[in-house]
C-alpha cells in the first residue's frame, strides 16, 4: 500500500512536470495562439476518442449536460489562448508567475459562487498576491500587456476549475474531457470560419510544429488529463493541490534551460514569483490545517 502511495504521488510530479513543460512548447511552436490551441485541442480530442473506444467507455450525456460541457470547453479554450498569447508577447517567467495567482481568484470566486463565508486569511494572502504582483510590475512594465493576459487566462482557468469540480463527481471524466474539448473546437472554429482565416495559410504548418504540436496534445493533454484523474484516486486533494502549484516553478526553470538569455528576469521578479507562490502554499497548507480541525 505505502509503495503504491509512493508511485502515484511520483506520477503526480511527473504530469505537473509535464504541465509546466506545455509553456516551453507553446513558445518553441510558430504558430499564433488562437491555431495553435485549434490544432492542440483537434488532435488531443482525436486521442481521447480512440482511448474512448478501446477502454469502452460511455459517452452518452444528456443535451442539458452537453450544452454545459461545451460552455466550460469555450472557458478553458479560451484561457488556452490567453495563455499562449501572454508567453508570445512576454515570455515564459511573466506568463508562469501571473498563472499562479489562480488560487488568489478562487478565494474571490468561491464566496461568491458557493455563498460561503469570506475567510479573513485569504483576504490578506490576497493582498500578498497583488503585493507580489506589484513589484513584477514596477520592475517589468515593458510585460504589462502580457502580464494582463496571464492574469485574464489565471481567471478563466480557476473559473473552469470550479465548473469541471461539479462535472467530475458525477460524470466520466473521459467523456466530460472529449465534450468540453469539442466546445473548444466548435466555438474557435465558428471564430476562424467567420473571419476567414480558415485558407491554406493556416493548414500550412511546418514539420517541428508538428512534432511540437503532436507532443503538446498526446503527452501534455490527453495523457496528462487521463493520467490526473486516475491519480486523484489515490492521493489526497491537498497533496494534489500543493503539488500542482509546482507547475509555475518547473515550468520557470524548463524555460531558463531552454531559451537561457530570454528567460533569465531580474531579482525583482524571482523576489514578486516567490512570495506569490509562497502564498499560495502557505494559503493550502492552513486550509488543510482547517478542514482536519487541527
Amino acid at each position: 500500500m505505502q509503495g503504491d502511495r509512493l508511485k502515484n504521488y511520483l506520477h503526480l510530479h511527473l504530469i505537473v512536470f509535464v504541465w509546466g513543460f506545455t509553456a516551453v512548447i507553446g513558445k518553441k511552436i510558430s504558430l499564433p495562439a488562437m491555431p495553435l490551441v485549434w490544432y492542440r485541442m483537434s488532435i488531443a480530442v482525436a486521442i481521447m476518442f480512440i482511448y474512448a473506444f478501446i477502454v469502452k467507455t460511455p459517452l452518452k450525456v444528456s443535451g442539458k449536460t452537453l450544452f454545459q460541457f461545451v460552455i466550460a470547453g469555450l472557458i478553458i479554450a479560451l484561457h488556452w489562448l490567453t495563455f499562449y498569447h501572454a508567453i508570445k508577447i512576454s515570455n515564459i517567467s511573466i506568463t508562469l508567475a501571473c498563472l499562479s495567482t489562480g488560487a488568489f481568484f478562487a478565494s474571490l470566486l468561491e464566496p461568491l459562487l458557493y455563498g460561503r463565508k469570506i475567510i479573513l486569511y485569504e483576504v490578506f494572502f490576497g493582498l500578498l498576491v497583488i503585493a507580489g504582483l506589484c513589484i513584477i510590475f514596477n520592475s517589468h512594465g515593458s510585460y504589462m500587456w502580457g502580464m494582463l493576459t496571464a492574469l485574464l487566462s489565471a481567471l478563466l482557468s480557476t473559473i473552469f476549475a470550479i465548473i469541471n469540480g461539479k462535472f467530475a463527481k458525477e460524470h466520466n471524466p473521459v467523456a466530460i474531457s472529449i465534450y468540453e474539448l469539442l466546445g473548444g473546437i466548435f466555438f474557435f472554429s465558428l471564430y476562424l470560419l467567420f473571419t476567414g482565416q480558415f485558407n491554406g495559410s493556416f493548414f500550412t504548418i511546418s514539420g517541428s510544429d508538428w512534432l511540437w504540436l503532436f507532443i503538446l496534445a498526446s503527452i501534455c493533454t490527453a495523457y496528462a488529463q487521463i493520467a490526473a484523474v486516475k491519480v486523484m484516486k489515490t492521493v489526497t486533494p491537498y497533496t494534489m493541490m500543493l503539488t500542482i502549484n509546482l507547475e509555475p516553478v518547473y515550468g520557470i526553470i524548463l524555460a531558463l534551460w531552454a531559451f537561457k538569455d530570454s528567460e533569465k528576469m531580474g531579482w525583482t521578479f524571482y523576489l514578486g514569483a516567490a512570495i506569490i507562490l509562497s502564498t499560495v502554499i502557505l494559503n493550502g497548507v492552513l486550509k488543510n490545517r482547517t478542514q482536519n480541525g487541527n
